[in-house]
């Protein structure tokens, strides 16, 4: 159980869009158990004024309610300018407000595109930009983006807007370095929110499989709201080291409860006298098995997992996994290793690392994050040995 108090984040002032209910009330809560100020953002105005209220009753004036529209550009702008005049530059901008847009492409409507553009895109960018130089000035601040999936089949219109978030809190990042500006992006995960039921019903539906069947295939990936929420709110106390990064509740949570630290690399004496072949023949044999692993997951999963290894590789799995099938028949023939690639077995090393990292935010279960870390550290400790041999 995760136990907030007042002096975390005493005194500070949070912009919290889309906090009418789900993830953002939860998030909003949290906030103001830890000290917070949290003034709402909220397109809903009953559901808005439902939130203060509450919230304030618990906490006295812990909440402000800023009924807005994010899509329309005006009425953001006057947001900034009324938050500006009553309570300075927020200490901490949290992009939570979302609308999901779902269907094929095609069948969208450009009017439907447009608003999710003004919603999941344009408005975080209104906020950074009315914010930001004074988050410079005084050399402090925190800006969240929630990140999503990415593109994945009948959500394009959300997805593509979400995943631009990324890149933009990638640039902003790379822009803040060496300030105490910080920035970075945080996934729920799956969350049964009320939004995210009728989008999924939706998909499900264009998937031809049932709705349950599409949460069965995503089970390990499912988060309660609440835990959700307070994950996004946790986050913000490790925003120095999350700089310029994409994670996930679950990660927040994970590290906020101290878990174990990640295994390190380790091999037996009988795995560091492996002659290079058989060293290079068990290193492409773990890649084709995971890379076989991921063609059996769910459409989600592998569209995120393929994107993601090309994000860190450089290039494609498809091209890695080709490169070894024609060095495992070079092997295999006899006739001897020929252009063996010292870089690419750099990049799959750097690969392995990020993924024993992000482990950490995807992994809930204890018992099976020692047993992949375990696994994944073998690998690495496999890949550093046949770089070494390479070397000599």
């Amino acid at each position: 159980m995760i136990v907030l108090n007042h002096n975390m984040l005493d005194g500070k002032i949070v912009l919290l869009t889309g906090a009418g209910g789900g993830i953002g009330f939860e998030a909003a809560k949290a906030f103001v158990e830890m000290g917070a100020k949290v003034l709402i953002a909220e397109v809903d105005q009953e559901k808005g004024e439902q939130v203060t209220t509450y919230i304030n009753r618990q906490y006295h004036n812990a909440a402000d309610f800023f009924p807005v529209d994010l899509a329309n550009k005006i009425a953001t702008e006057q947001l900034c300018e009324d938050i500006l005049s009553k309570y300075g530059c927020p200490d901490i901008i949290f992009n939570n407000a979302a609308i999901v847009i779902t269907g094929e492409i095609g069948k969208v409507n450009l009017e439907e595109w447009d608003l999710s553009y003004s919603v999941n895109l344009k408005a975080p960018i209104i906020l950074t930009t009315l914010f930001l130089k004074k988050m410079r000035e005084r050399n402090s601040g925190c800006i969240v983006f929630v990140s999503s999936s990415g593109a994945a089949p009948y959500l394009g219109a959300y997805e593509i807007y979400k995943t631009a978030q990324v890149e933009f809190c990638n640039a902003l990042s790379m822009e803040l370095e060496g300030t105490h500006v910080y920035t970075y992006t945080i996934a729920p995960g799956l969350v049964k929110t009320e939004t995210a039921a009728r989008s999924i019903e939706t998909v499900a539906k264009a998937m031809g499989i049932s709705t349950n069947e599409f949460y069965h295939q995503n089970e390990d990936h499912i988060i309660d709201v609440h835990d959700a929420g307070i994950g996004f709110a946790i986050s913000v106390l490790k925003a120095s080291e999350y700089h310029g990064q994409e994670i996930s509740s679950i990660q927040a949570l994970n590290e906020f409860h101290s878990s174990p630290a990640l295994i390190s690399s380790s091999c037996d004496k009988e795995d560091n006298e492996l002659p290079s072949v058989e060293l290079l023949e068990k290193i492409i044999n773990t890649f084709i098995i995971q890379y076989n692993g991921w063609q059996s997951r769910n459409i989600f999963e592998r569209q995120w997992v393929l994107r993601d290894f090309k994000k860190y590789m450089g290039v494609p799995a498809e091209t890695v996994k080709k490169e070894f099938d024609r060095i495992h028949k070079e092997i295999e023939s006899g006739i001897g290793l020929r252009n063996i690639s010292q870089k690419l077995f750099e990049k799959l090393l750097y690969y392995w690392k990020h993924q024993l990292k992000l482990l950490r935010g995807f992994e809930k279960d204890e018992r099976k994050f020692i047993e992949y870390s375990q696994a994944i550290s073998e690998w690495i400790s496999d890949i550093q040995m046949l770089l070494e041999k390479m070397e000599r």
